[in-house]
């Protein structure tokens, strides 16, 4: 019987009885986040793709392991004099929020999302404008390298879909279905989830075993466009008045990155690092003030701070689509059917 290895970079099933010595390649550290790059502690390899970071290969070799790492413990506490046991208070309860759409009210009602998209006014810091000027030095004074790949495919190539761990053994891969999640990894306040599936938790190693939402065909090799559509990680939080979106997109190019929307609806498009594209269209949970919103665009990241239409708290950034429910087919001739 095969059982599923929990170190870390690994994610592959081996049989107990062939476990030698060397068999797994994994990474003993911890996942490191710091300036959009990201890699592991145990070894100094960084990369501003999430996609990417997934593939990166283990630097350890051991054993395969079957033991899940426990969950992090909650604290008891309790009351002098009599005991009781808050741990069921402390736990997250995900499952117990009812999340609804704004309801309207007299003085503001949601608008329609047919009214016409507005670009959002651009910020340029200081510290995008050098930096860009420098790589535009670089691109001029220094040598470039390129890469050409033939079209085979080699042994061990890790799939590029998000949530995907498999790897190419040879022809009979392509036959395969793909589990892989289409989305993009979201981090918010210390949950982690991808944007297609919503499945949080508050575990890396949990988050980067879940099995994919969506079926298809493994992804060996890029598709080179010109631009490369990449996954961006973002995040949001809110004060009273404002919601601000971060988006870890390191040195996006002004002319070519903008934000528009409405009062209910915005698009996001990124050109960040000569060639990758990120795209994001968001159907905004309450409602903001286009006029009184902007876009500042620093070396680092893009803050779009979105005004608020009325001061409430929202419960998330993006409205839940509204299921359809199929309407009952007629009688026919009038008469109803048993």
């Amino acid at each position: 019987m095969s059982l599923l290895c929990y170190n870390k970079g690994c994610g592959q099933r081996f049989d107990p009885d062939k476990n030698p010595e060397g068999s797994c390649t994994y990474h003993p550290g911890v996942p490191v986040f710091h300036d959009a790059l990201k890699g592991w502690s145990c070894c100094k390899k960084r990369t501003t793709d999430f996609s990417d970071f997934l593939s990166i290969a283990g630097c350890t070799k051991g054993p395969h392991n079957n033991e899940k790492p426990p969950e992090p413990v909650k604290p008891d506490v309790k009351t002098s004099g009599e005991k009781k046991d808050f741990g069921e208070d402390l736990k997250p309860k995900f499952n117990e929020y009812v999340i609804q759409a704004p309801k309207p009210v007299e003085s503001i009602k949601r608008p329609s999302p047919d009214e016409p998209f507005v670009r959002l006014q651009q910020k340029v810091s200081v510290s995008l404008k050098q930096s860009l000027e420098k790589l535009k030095l670089m691109d001029v004074n220094g040598p470039k390298e390129t890469e050409v790949e033939g079209d085979e495919v080699k042994i061990g190539t890790s799939c590029k879909n998000g949530g995907c761990s498999k790897t190419f053994t040879g022809p009979e891969s392509n036959e395969e279905t793909c589990l892989y999640h289409p989305g993009v990894p979201i981090f918010h306040e210390g949950l982690k989830y991808w944007s297609c599936c919503k499945r949080r938790t508050s575990d890396f190693n949990t988050f980067l075993s879940q099995e994919g939402c969506t079926k298809g065909n493994h992804l060996w090799r890029k598709k080179d466009t010109g631009k490369k559509i990449v996954p961006c990680r973002f995040d949001w939080h809110q004060t009273g008045s404002q919601v601000i979106i971060s988006i870890y997109a390191k040195n996006s190019i002004p002319e070519q990155s903008y934000a528009e929307g409405n009062s209910t609806l915005l698009n996001i498009h990124i050109i960040f690092e000569g060639e990758k594209e990120f795209d994001q269209k968001i159907c905004l949970w309450g409602v903001i003030d286009m006029t009184k919103s902007n876009m500042n665009m620093t070396a680092t990241k893009i803050e779009i701070a979105l005004k608020k239409a009325e001061p409430m708290s929202w419960a998330r950034l993006d409205l839940p689509p509204v299921k359809i429910m199929p309407k009952e087919r007629e009688p026919e001739n009038g008469v109803a059917e048993d």
